[in-house]
């Protein structure tokens, strides 16, 4: 009996030692349970780096901060620098970073001052620039990938096209893009109160929730006075890559002119050839062009398709603008704080050509537009000026087919309630994505 019981403690001692000895080989088979490496951080990439393997540094670029001086800041000499200048100028102009803006350093962890080996800078939310040294310098541009999110708007009007969607925290730009649009067939100065709009339109957004713009709209509906205006885009010219916006009966919402070269400014001075001004002692001195004010900066816009004539600063003028736009039609931007574009320039409707500002004889901030038929400075708001150019006969039948889907769509989205009487001073507006 005695036997069998110290046989069984010694099989059972032996047991629990091969366990033991077991699990002491798994767990030196298996390093990675270590706590040591549990510890170690998942990889983090952005711009191209897996950030781990660098000390990261960000910051953005201080008033009187330089390219040499944040380098240095950072413990990089001088000579090193320079070199680095030289290498990236063809590439990048360092000279050009501005206040406000982002910027990364990566850092050299081998190094025991951890000096950097690499600078991003972001000029703006979607495009960055590496500037890269650990070895020999190279300059890359690039992009942080882009997000399209489709979303669909409805609203009435209570207080304005602006307010409504500033209120509501939708992207500006599409207020901006549906005046545009619309240029010419509703006045969104005199817009009133129980207006209604729906549209169609893509969000561009970076990391997922930054948003960084409006990509197309895509359908559009506005009931100004009870009349409703559907607004869709086609493309009428696949060589020349030609887009218009017209509505349900094939008709090209856009006239040849713009009404005005400023978006959402107000006339200060309209053209008056009587015009009495008490600084000349109330002596008549006419008025050959339409002012539109707004602040120092504001785009202006060239309003129709043309080429620049003259792009220079002269006397009471002071920098402006001409633009040749056919035989019949010249326009002229006068008063500019810049000038965007140079003689010879082909410039669009719509596009930029310079900034509000002061220069010249003006008592505050706007554009002086002036506008020629003729070789005779006259009225814009006074004259018959052609629509742009219609769909052609053969283009409406894809038109039609085009358009039906999405104006199904549209006409599916629905008005947001009508506000309560005591809630009559706010915008009210709905969104899907």
């Amino acid at each position: 009996m005695l036997k069998n019981v110290m046989v069984g403690l010694l099989l059972l001692t032996a047991a629990v030692g091969c366990k033991n000895e077991t699990e002491k080989k798994a767990v030196e088979s298996t390093p990675e349970l270590t706590a040591e490496n549990e510890a170690i951080p998942e990889p983090e990439y952005e711009f191209g780096y897996n950030l781990s393997d660098y000390k990261v540094v960000r910051d953005t670029i201080k008033n009187g901060d330089s390219f040499g001086a944040i380098l240095q800041n950072h413990r990089l000499g001088y000579p090193e620098i320079y070199h680095i200048v030289e290498a990236a100028k063809d590439s990048f102009n360092v000279a050009s970073l501005q206040a406000g803006k982002p910027y990364t350093l990566l850092c050299s962890k081998e190094d025991s001052l951890q000096r950097p080996v690499s600078f991003i800078y972001e000029p703006n939310r979607v495009d960055y620039v590496v500037i890269d040294f650990k070895d020999s310098t190279t300059v890359r541009k690039e992009s942080k990938p882009l997000k399209l999110v489709e979303r669909e708007v409805s609203g009435v009007i209570n207080s304005s096209l602006y307010e409504t969607f500033q209120e509501n925290d939708v992207n500006i730009l599409v207020a901006y893009r549906m005046a545009d649009i619309y240029a010419w067939t509703i006045d969104f100065f005199r817009i009133q109160e129980g207006d209604r709009f729906k549209v169609i339109f893509t969000e561009k957004f970076v990391e997922d929730s930054i948003s960084v713009g409006i990509g197309e709209i895509k359908a559009a509906y506005f009931e100004h006075k009870g009349e409703p205006v559907y607004a869709f885009p086609f493309e009428t010219d696949s060589v020349k890559h030609i887009v218009d916006y017209f509505d349900d009966n094939a008709k090209n919402l856009r006239r040849a002119f713009l009404r005005s070269p400023v978006q959402f400014s107000r006339i200060s001075s309209r053209y008056n050839l009587k015009r009495r001004i008490a600084y000349y002692g109330y002596k008549v001195r006419p008025h050959k062009g339409t002012d539109f004010a707004a602040p120092i900066g504001t785009p202006i816009l060239a309003t129709a398709n043309g080429t620049v004539i003259e792009s220079r600063r002269k006397g009471g003028n002071g920098n402006y603008v001409k633009i040749k736009h056919n035989s019949t039609y010249t326009t002229q931007y006068l008063h500019m704080q810049k000038r965007l574009v140079k003689v010879g320039d082909f410039v669009k409707q719509g596009d930029i050509i310079g900034t509000i500002g002061m220069t010249g004889n003006t008592g505050g901030p706007h554009v002086c537009y002036r506008f020629w038929k003729n070789g005779k400075q006259v009225d814009p708001f006074r004259q018959d000026l052609p629509d742009a150019e219609p769909i052609s006969d053969e283009l409406k039948e894809k038109y039609n087919e085009h358009i039906s889907p999405v104006k199904q769509r549209l006409d599916a989205i629905t008005f947001p309630a009508e506000p309560a009487e005591e809630m009559n001073s706010e915008a009210t507006i709905t969104s899907n994505e």
